[in-house]
């Protein structure tokens, strides 16, 4: 037994769960760690391992869950908490997630797409000004930066190393396009606003039928941000008549200018996905997971749609140009 799992024990026991069994998770891309437990009479919670010494924490996740909660939304309840151990017990929302009901069923598209949506909208109607929480904006320069890594670790591994003053000047240059396109109030940000970090609960009413998870690194931002991350997702092909419908939906019972915002969603797609590219290159480089190399092709094609919009005229050329495309033998050098 290592000294983790001896801290995890002496945790469950303080917690009153010590002789619940617990069994492995599926994890995320980043080092945390998640244990199904299961009571001797078959009731069952979740256990999340931060590692602070991984630079992880829960406080973050503890915050923002309780004010999705007073939302009427479907966060997961805390239970028990450790921050200086890095130990969270919480609520178990199933297995339901959004992608496995999809898998079995592509019929649920439309009413599941549009329950997400829906609980956008709700979450939209508070600007950021009125929100409880110290959440960092997601402005414009912070998202220039963010795209910059698909220079610095997914075009420079292909290309034998990184030309910062490229990076720099690609950065400056998306930093021109953000700040000409992302306008208006700013809004509660999930950032991770997918099918796999979202539960399906038939058993709740209205937008609590929505479970959220992995929201930890929320920040406050454009209310298309959440919007491109449920539509042009890059774990499953989601129908450009869906996404047609789901942008329409939000357009129809939001205030805000259909025009400014549609430049918005396309430009938000161009900066998510690039930075996408960069990430899912350094998680296999870095951290030994090269099953996400297997989505960049998909990620890929997000970026090449995305630049048609004339709002990235002034980058679109040399994207499509040099940016290095996810052949074969480019995926096979990012592979550790």
């Amino acid at each position: 037994m290592t000294s983790r799992d001896t801290q995890i024990t002496a945790f469950l026991q303080r917690s009153g769960h010590g002789d619940w069994q617990r069994t492995t998770l599926a994890g995320d891309a980043s080092a945390r760690r998640y244990d199904r437990l299961t009571s001797p009479d078959g009731r069952s919670l979740v256990l999340m391992d931060a590692p602070p010494d991984s630079g992880e924490t829960i406080l973050p996740f503890v915050r923002i869950a309780n004010f999705l909660r007073d939302q009427g939304l479907s966060a997961p309840a805390i239970l028990a908490q450790d921050p200086e151990a890095g130990f969270l017990l919480i609520e178990d929302l199933g297995d339901q997630r959004f992608y496995e009901v999809l898998q079995a069923d592509p019929s649920q598209e439309k009413p599941l797409y549009g329950l997400a949506t829906d609980l956008l909208l709700h979450l939209h109607q508070q600007p950021a000004t009125s929100i409880p929480l110290a959440l960092e904006p997601l402005g414009p320069r912070a998202m220039a930066e963010m795209s910059g890594l698909v220079i610095s670790h997914y075009c420079g591994p292909l290309r034998g190393g990184v030309d910062t003053d490229l990076q720099h000047r690609f950065e400056n240059q998306f930093e021109d396009i953000l700040r000409q396109t992302l306008r208006g109030e700013m809004v509660f940000v999930h950032r991770d606003f997918h099918v796999q970090n979202l539960m399906y609960l038939p058993d709740r009413s209205g937008l609590a039928q929505v479970g959220m998870i992995d929201f930890q690194d929320a920040r406050v931002g454009h209310p298309a941000y959440d919007l491109v991350s449920l539509l042009q997702d890059a774990r499953r092909d989601v129908p450009a008549a869906i996404e047609a419908q789901m942008i329409n939906r939000y357009l129809a019972a939001s205030p805000i200018d259909g025009s400014s915002f549609r430049s918005a969603y396309a430009v938000i797609g161009v900066q998510r996905n690039l930075r996408i590219l960069g990430v899912f290159a350094r998680l296999s480089l870095e951290q030994a997971k090269p099953q996400y190399l297997e989505l960049i092709p998909r990620v890929w094609s997000h970026v090449i749609n995305g630049l048609e919009h004339p709002a990235l005229a002034p980058l679109a050329s040399w994207l499509q140009q040099d940016l290095p495309p996810p052949s074969p033998e480019n995926l096979a050098k990012l592979r550790r």
